[in-house]
Parts: structure tokens; C-alpha cells; sequence
């Protein structure tokens, strides 16, 4: 067994003190070279040196010593050294410690005691233990609280002992009479952990003897009395209803720590609303108490918990709850907000919104360094309060449209996203939004802003006067055209280079030429070398943000700018009786389109426009000149349909997630009612009745969810060892978060005694063993279970490995049987997660580790294939099945999962059907850690080829 001890040092054993050294200052009257030589010596026990000649020296030279220090070290060392041997028997020795130890448990100074009996705490042996009993009863009745309060745990480590209730047969008795005398808080907080531990009924009555004192004790042994509230009832449900009254009690306590746990208590205790709405109370006021963040974030915790078991209590909470938006850290922000969207009701939404907008109008401020980041978190939050009760979203569309020039880009895209689902699902807020969009356009800066909103107003500008600002906007914001202008002696050179004689005629030309600071300079050129590269017309101060845009080579914002003139003109050929103005408005909008691929196609940007933009306004051009019946239908009617289906689609997909959490049932068709107005009430306090009434609903309603199918137990059975083998072993493996546990059955099939037999473990991987293995004695065809801790740090693939050794009285030598290798799943801590199509791309571009494995499979078909990865990875496909739709030979699909780690998890799967029928291309893996994008990959490759 692993030793106990309460000193861990690190020391660096790279140059080792010598024990002779060490022996020396030990001798010597020096104390402060006495002390450094004793810390020397436990540096040396604790990392594995037996140093057995210093004992006699240490009995004899620190032993009499009077210094604090050094007796405190003296305990130390006794502590860590063996003081048994092989046998397990006591060693000679150690009787020249007793002595000392009965001396200091009758020392004069209160300090000397106090230690020694810390020290006797730690002591296991009962032979050295049994001679100082007497001495340590004395102390019970010390003066000093610190020698009593040592006194009595040393009175409970002494009775827990194997042997210990025939050392002190007494020692409840003793401990009640001294809890029923003793004033000082610890103290009686120990007296009555040492009841609570080793006799618990005699605590159990002295609580209920004192019930209306408890409010009174100190916060030490408020919480014992919480601890074994907790215990008595889980062991005893019937008797919980006098219990809570306390709980109720000290729900008005001073203390922080203990009202936190009697909320933790009550919650785990009852399910009566009364009970759960008293500790939801106490947490929304601890969330507004403690300025600690990390004590918030737990509460937040326990109160999402309730969240999940008690949401119709919530609801009324939701006001309490929002108030941590106070705190400025983003974190407890993130939490709250994400407990309170889902206790939203038709009730509390008003509330809810009008909060949200506040804390909206208070990020404009500027005062913190992330308002920013904040504003978009609000900002979503109201989006996803506007989808589900849209009647507030005319409440709050307009003051987020403020923001639709905010200068950080995520915020703002949020904003625009917000609008283009409002105007779809709000047709009465249509006008207001196009004509408040309209109006702010020219605020926007960013890029991917400026696509949406021109979409926006592309589709959603329907009558003549909405049509022409939309036109007008557009212009009023790419300013005046040309984008680019040629100056007149790169003219006068095109001119000369076209005529015969240049290649004989010099021709120079000096004219004032205005530089970048504003001055005037002379120009000379001469025909040969006169050539003025083009320069950008930048246009007045007020032709805003589609030009600046458009001139630092944006050509996709310049094809979203060409559809939506395209748009507009087709639909102003609906609206507008006069074909005069509408083919002004035509050529006014192909002028812009020319303009712009001369701009695209000239040497003014460093690169020209892309191929996929250019054929865009191409085609923008040619549906100008030449518009029919079908292609009107398709840019006017087809893209509003499509935006629609992916509403609808992304609505269905919430209510599926919705569907997944919801709890299971199962009730079994014979399990037991109780009917609650056929119950005996006598004696039953209203909260007991209530916690009654909701025990028997979850019991019909089957929210008593058993805690695993045992038809999947079968399947984690693992076999270790040969059905031949001497030995025969199997393991159960469970695997809780950060915890497997090896359920290991040893069977002896010989028909001898198997001696000091032994299961060896070892690990690869980040595992690490908890426990130090034991020795068993295995009788004849008897079996013996083992259980085996093992702690995991991260989702890479770990294996355990290890052997069986044993002896038998005919065989002098270990046997050793070598067990199969446990390879632990990843699959066991990693499950499907979702995010949104931005978070995944941030996500995407910021982790470093990347696996691609390239697509190798039997299967033909594409969507089984991605079927296929899905379930053999556990992981959740983030691309909608209408992008997934249809035979083109060609799938691409983003899937996420998150590790109990907290790790994220990206994989993107794009395959490609080749003229053979065979499926090619990648899977590729990104996270944060290596661990799991390698783990990941083993598990692709191993799965892809459509095996189990």
C-alpha cells in the first residue's frame, strides 16, 4: 500500500547530501545547521533513500533537543520512516520513540503537545500507539483549545484503527461529554466530526436534542452538521423532513460557505418547489454577494443544473439571474446569458429584452476593453429571443441597426444576420427596416456586412420609391465614375507610340504636377519615357464605403454590388410605368458594371479581378440587355424561396436538438404509484407533502432514469488471458469522464493455493495508475475481483497493458501470466457538439494541428460514406441536409464534436466519385492538441473502409 504523508517537496537529487555529512551536523550543538541537516534527511526519505544509520544519531542528538523547529521536524521524520518490517511487525527500535512521545504529550508548552498529537494521527501501529493512550485522554481536559481540539482527532484516528474500539472502548462517551461541555468552535466542530465518523447515532441525537441551537454554532460545525444531514438521509429518505427544517434554518446563516451548502443539501435532498425555490434564492444572492468570478461561475453552474431538473421554478428567476450581467468578466456573461435564453417564456420575454437592450445601449460607452465582444454576445442573445417570440422584435431591430457600423465585424455581422431573418419572419417591419437600412448603409465599413445588407435590399425593396433609393444608395456610395482616370501624357505617349515618325521625334513636355503633400513640382518627360501610370480617382469625402471597398481589389462585394443593381432594375421594369426612367436606371447600373471590370482588368490594383467575379457582372450585364420570363423568376422569386427553406431548415434543426435533450423515460409498466390524496398526512410539514407529490409525478412520469442497459455492459467486457491459461482474467472497463475504472475477475483454474498473486498494470499514453497494485491469496478455483483506478489527462489514444505473477508452494519462482493490451477508445470522450458556421470557421483558421487522411473506402456512394465517418466517429454534421441534396458526384460537410476535456473537435470531409465508381479526396482534422487530431485519424483510417 501507498504510504500517507502530509510533507511533499520537491528536491533535485542531482547532488545528494552524504549521510555522513548529514550525521555530523546532527551531532553538533549548531540549531540552525541541526535543522538544515533533519530537512536534508526527509528530502532524502521522500525520494526513495532508506538512510538507516541516522536513526540511533537522531534518537540521541534531536530527541532532547528543545527547539520548536526541530521537534517539528522530528515528527516529520518519524512519520515517513518504516517503522515495521517485512512481516509486518513493529521494529525494535521504534520503542525509543515511545518514551519521547509520552514526554511531549506532557510537556509544558502547549505547542509541543499540540504537534505531537497532530503527529499521533498519522501513526497506524498499535503497539507504539497503545502506551500513550492514557497521556492523550489527559489532554481532553487541557486548558488550552489547541491542545483539546488535537486531543480529540487523535481519539478518532486512534478508534478508527483496526483494533482501536478495544484501545478505546469508551471513546463516545468520552467525546459526547466533552461536545456537551466545550466552547471553543473547533474544538467542537472536531468532537462532533468524531461522532459523526465513528458513532454516528450518538451525532444524530445530540443534533435533534439541540435543533434550536444550530443557527448559533459556528461555521465549522454548521457544515459537519450539513455532512451529516446529507449522509442520514440518503441512507434514510423517510426521515428527511425534520432534517430540512435545519437546512431551512441555516439557509439565514452568516456564512457564505454554509448557506452554499445548504442549498446544495436541499437541492440534493428534496424536490419540493418550496425547497428548490429557498436554494435558488440563496445562489442568486450569492451570485450578487461575491465579487470572487470563480465563486460565480461555480453558482452559475449549480444554478444551470437546476435549470435543467427544475425549469418552471427558474422561470421565476430569470430577473435575479440577469443582474450578474453586472460583472465585467465575459465569461460569467457568456454563462448567464446562455442560462437565461433558456428560460425565456411569453412572460418574462419583455422583461428579458428590455435588459438586453440596457446592457446593448451601455457597451456604446467605451469604458471596457471588450464592449465589443460583449455586444456581440448581446447581440445574439436577442437574436435568438426576436426568433422565438417575434413579437419583440420591433422592439429592438432598430437600436441593433445602430450597430450595423460597428467596428468590430463579428458584432456587426450578427446585427445584419439578426436583420435578414427578422424582415423575412416580420413582413409588418419590412418598410421600416429597408428604409432605416437605406439610410444607415453608408455607416457600414466592413466587407461581409456590406454583401448582406445589398442582398437585403435587393430582395426586399419592392415599390417604386424603395427601389429607386436602393439605386440611389448604391451610387451615392461608389461615388463618381470613373474608378480610375489615365493623365494626359500617358495619352500623349499612346498617341506618339501609334505614329509613324515617333521612333524619330522626341517630344518633351514640362508641366506643374500636384504631389501627395499638396506642393507643386515640374514634370519633364520625354515621348519615349512619358508614360503616367493610371491613378485612382478617390472621389469626394462622401462617396463612403462601397468604393473604399471596391478599390483595395474587393471584387466579390463588386459581383454582390452588380446582382443587386440587377435586382433593382428588374424589378423597377415592374413598378415603374416610364421605360424612359428605366432605361436610364439600365444604363446607369451597366456604366457602374463597365467600370468596375475596367477597374479589375487595369494595372491600377495590385491584382486583377478574380475569374468567378468577372463572369458574375458579365452575366449581370448580358440579363440587362436581354431579360426573359424565367430568368426574371429566378433573380426575383428563387433566392427569397431558397433564404426561406434555410430558415425552415435551420428551425427544424433547433427542434430536433431541443428533442435530444429532453429527458428520456423509463417508467416500467408495473412500477410502483403512490396516490398522494390516499396518504396517511399526520405529522407531515407542507414541504414534505410537497416533496411527496413530486416524488410520485417523476415516478409516473419516468424522470427515474436507470443508470446504464445491462446489455451494454456485455459489450466492454474484455478478455485478458487465454481460456489455457492457469489463470483466467476478464475486465469490465467503465469510463467516467476523467476516469476509468478496470473491474478486473482474477479466476484461480489450478488446483493449488495461488500465493502473493499480483496484478501489474502499466500505461502508454496520458494514463496514469491511481493505485500501488496488492498481493492476493487465491484458494483453488476460487475468483477474486480487482479493481483498478486510472486517471486520464487528454482524448489521445491510450493503451494498458500488464501481467498476472503469482506463487504456488511447488514452484519456488514468480509465475507470470501476460495479459492483452486495453486500447482505450476515444470515442469514450468525445460527443457531438454544435456550433455555428462562423465559430467553426474562427475555429478552423486558429488550431495549429492538422490530420489529413485520405479517403480510402469500399463504399460508392457518398452520403453512406459520410454516414459511415458520422457514426464511426461520434460526431455531429454541421452542414444542412439541403446542401447535402442531389447527384453531382461531389460532397463536402463540415462535423463537429467537443472532448469532456473541453476540447474542440473540426472535421471536413470532401469526396469526389471518380469515372471507376471509386469515392477520392480528404478528411481533414484540425484541433488544438495534437493528441486528438492523431487519435482522431487512427480511428478514420481504421473505420472508413466500412468495417465495425
Amino acid at each position: 500500500m501507498e504510504k500517507s504523508c502530509t510533507l511533499l517537496i520537491h528536491f533535485d537529487k542531482g547532488t545528494p547530501a552524504i549521510a555522513n555529512e548529514i550525521k555530523e551536523a546532527l551531532e553538533g550543538n549548531d540549531v540552525p545547521a541541526k535543522i538544515d541537516a533533519m530537512k536534508k534527511a526527509i528530502m532524502l526519505l521522500l525520494n526513495g533513500e532508506t538512510l538507516p544509520q541516522l536513526f540511533i544519531t537522531i534518537v540521541r542528538y534531536v530527541l532532547p533537543s528543545e527547539d520548536h523547529t526541530v521537534q517539528k521536524l522530528l515528527l516529520l521524520y518519524l512519520e515517513i520512516i518504516e517503522k515495521t518490517d517485512a512481516r509486518g511487525r513493529v521494529l525494535p527500535e521504534m520503542i525509543l520513540i515511545c518514551q519521547n512521545l509520552r514526554n511531549n504529550l506532557q510537556h509544558p508548552n502547549e505547542y509541543i503537545r499540540g504537534v505531537t498529537l497532530r503527529f499521533l494521527c498519522r501513526l497506524n501501529e498499535t503497539e507504539i500507539i497503545e502506551p500513550l493512550i492514557p497521556s492523550v485522554l489527559q489532554n481532553l481536559e487541557h486548558r488550552h483549545p489547541f491542545i483539546r481540539r488535537n486531543a480529540i482527532l487523535a481519539v478518532m484516528s486512534i478508534y478508527k484503527l483496526p483494533q482501536g474500539e478495544q484501545l478505546l472502548v469508551d471513546a463516545p462517551d468520552m467525546i459526547e461529554k466533552v461536545l456537551s461541555t466545550e466552547q471553543d468552535p473547533s474544538a467542537k466542530r472536531n468532537a462532533f466530526l468524531m461522532l459523526f465518523t465513528c458513532a454516528q447515532d450518538r451525532a444524530t441525537n445530540y443534533l435533534l436534542t439541540h435543533v434550536d441551537r444550530v443557527s448559533e454554532w459556528g461555521e465549522l460545525l454548521q457544515m459537519v452538521v450539513l455532512e451529516l444531514i446529507g449522509k442520514v438521509c440518503r441512507t434514510n429518505r423517510g426521515e428527511k423532513g425534520k432534517y430540512i427544517k435545519i437546512i431551512i434554518s441555516l439557509l439565514n446563516a452568516p456564512s457564505t460557505a454554509v448557506i452554499y451548502e445548504c442549498a446544495g443539501t436541499l437541492v440534493s435532498l428534496s424536490s419540493a418547489p418550496t425547497a428548490i425555490r429557498a436554494a435558488a434564492n440563496t445562489y442568486c444572492q450569492l451570485l450578487l454577494s461575491q465579487s470572487d468570478n470563480n465563486v460565480k461561475l461555480i453558482v452559475l453552474d449549480r444554478l444551470n443544473e437546476l435549470k435543467s431538473s427544475h425549469r418552471d421554478i427558474m422561470v421565476d428567476m430569470i430577473m435575479d439571474v440577469l443582474r450578474a450581467l453586472s460583472s465585467p468578466n465575459l465569461d460569467i456573461r457568456r454563462k448567464t446569458l446562455d442560462i437565461v435564453l433558456e428560460l425565456i417564456t411569453p412572460r418574462n420575454i419583455s422583461e428579458v429584452v428590455l435588459m438586453l437592450k440596457k446592457e446593448v445601449v451601455k457597451t456604446q460607452s467605451g469604458e471596457l476593453e471588450k464592449n465589443g465582444e460583449y455586444r456581440q454576445m448581446l447581440i445574439q442573445a436577442i437574436h435568438s429571443c426576436a426568433i422565438k417570440f417575434p413579437e419583440v422584435a420591433s422592439t429592438v431591430v432598430h437600436l441593433l441597426m445602430d450597430f450595423l457600423g460597428d467596428s468590430n465585424v463579428a458584432s456587426a455581422i450578427d446585427v445584419v444576420a439578426f436583420v435578414r431573418e427578422i424582415i423575412e419572419t416580420n413582413p409588418k417591419l419590412r418598410v421600416s427596416i429597408i428604409t432605416r437600412l437605406l439610410d444607415t448603409f453608408y455607416q457600414i465599413r466592413a466587407a461581409r456586412v456590406c454583401s448582406c445588407a445589398l442582398w437585403i435590399i435587393g430582395e426586399y425593396c419592392l415599390s417604386l420609391s424603395e427601389v429607386e433609393s436602393g439605386i440611389s444608395t448604391i451610387k451615392q456610395c461608389l461615388g463618381e465614375l470613373p474608378f480610375y482616370s489615365v493623365s494626359e501624357e500617358g495619352e500623349a505617349a499612346d498617341a506618339l507610340k501609334k505614329t509613324p515618325q515617333a521612333n524619330s521625334i522626341t517630344v518633351s513636355s514640362r508641366r506643374p504636377a500636384i504631389l501627395a503633400d499638396g506642393t507643386y513640382a515640374t514634370q519633364s518627360a520625354a515621348s519615349e519615357t512619358a508614360f503616367s501610370p493610371p491613378t485612382i480617382v478617390q472621389g469626394s469625402l462622401a462617396s463612403g464605403n462601397l468604393r473604399s471597398l471596391l478599390l483595395t481589389g474587393d471584387f466579390f462585394l463588386g459581383a454582390v454590388v452588380a446582382c443587386t443593381l440587377t435586382k433593382l432594375i428588374l424589378r423597377l421594369e415592374e413598378v415603374q410605368p416610364s421605360k424612359v426612367e428605366v432605361n436610364k436606371a439600365t444604363t446607369q447600373a451597366m456604366l457602374i458594371m463597365v467600370s468596375m471590370l475596367q477597374l479589375g482588368q487595369s494595372s491600377v490594383l495590385p491584382h486583377p479581378i478574380d475569374n468567378d467575379s468577372y463572369d458574375r457582372i458579365v452575366l449581370c450585364m448580358r440579363l440587362l440587355c436581354n431579360t426573359g420570363d424565367e430568368i426574371r423568376k429566378i433573380w426575383l422569386q428563387s433566392c427569397r424561396q431558397s433564404f426561406v427553406k434555410m430558415l425552415s431548415e435551420k428551425q427544424l434543426q433547433e427542434t430536433e436538438e431541443l428533442k435530444a435533450k429532453a429527458q428520456v423515460s423509463h417508467a416500467q409498466p408495473d412500477d410502483l404509484i403512490d396516490f398522494y390524496h390516499l396518504k396517511s398526512r399526520k405529522g407531515m410539514s407542507q414541504l414534505e407533502l410537497e416533496d411527496e407529490v413530486q416524488d410520485d409525478l417523476k415516478r409516473a412520469t419516468g424522470e427515474f432514469v436507470k443508470d446504464a442497459d445491462d446489455a451494454n455492459k456485455l459489450n466492454r467486457i474484455l478478455q485478458l488471458t487465454g481460456f489455457s491459461d492457469p489463470v483466467y482474467a476478464e475486465a469490465y472497463v467503465t469510463v467516467h469522464h476523467y476516469d476509468i475504472v478496470l473491474d478486473v475477475t482474477v479466476i484461480n483454474r489450478t488446483k493449488e493455493t495461488l500465493q502473493n498473486l499480483c496484478l501489474e498494470l502499466a500505461t502508454m499514453g496520458d494514463l496514469k495508475l491511481v493505485e500501488r497494485p496488492q498481493n492476493y491469496t487465491l484458494a483453488p478455483e476460487s475468483s477474486k475481483q480487482i479493481k483498478a483506478n486510472i486517471k486520464v489527462s487528454s482524448t489521445e489514444t491510450g493503451v494498458i497493458f500488464g501481467n498476472i505473477v503469482y506463487e504456488t508452494s511447488n514452484v519456488l519462482e514468480r509465475t507470470v501470466v501476460v495479459l492483452n493490451d486495453i486500447h482505450i477508445d476515444i470515442m469514450d470522450y468525445i460527443s457531438p457538439a454544435v456550433c455555428t458556421d462562423a465559430a467553426f470557421r474562427t475555429m478552423w483558421a486558429e488550431f495549429e494541428w492538422e490530420n489529413k487522411v485520405a479517403v480510402n473506402s469500399v463504399i460508392q456512394d457518398e452520403k453512406e460514406f459520410l454516414d459511415h465517418i458520422i457514426k464511426s466517429t461520434n460526431m455531429k454534421c454541421l452542414t444542412a441536409p439541403s446542401a447535402l441534396d442531389g447527384e453531382c458526384g461531389f460532397l463536402a460537410a463540415n462535423l463537429y464534436a467537443k472532448s469532456v476535456f473541453g476540447e474542440d473537435a473540426l472535421v471536413n470531409v470532401s469526396v469526389e466519385k471518380q469515372a471507376d465508381g471509386k469515392l477520392s479526396g480528404y478528411i481533414r482534422i484540425r484541433s488544438k492538441t495534437q493528441g486528438i487530431a492523431l487519435s482522431l485519424g487512427d480511428k478514420i483510417t481504421l473505420k472508413q473502409k466500412g468495417g465495425s
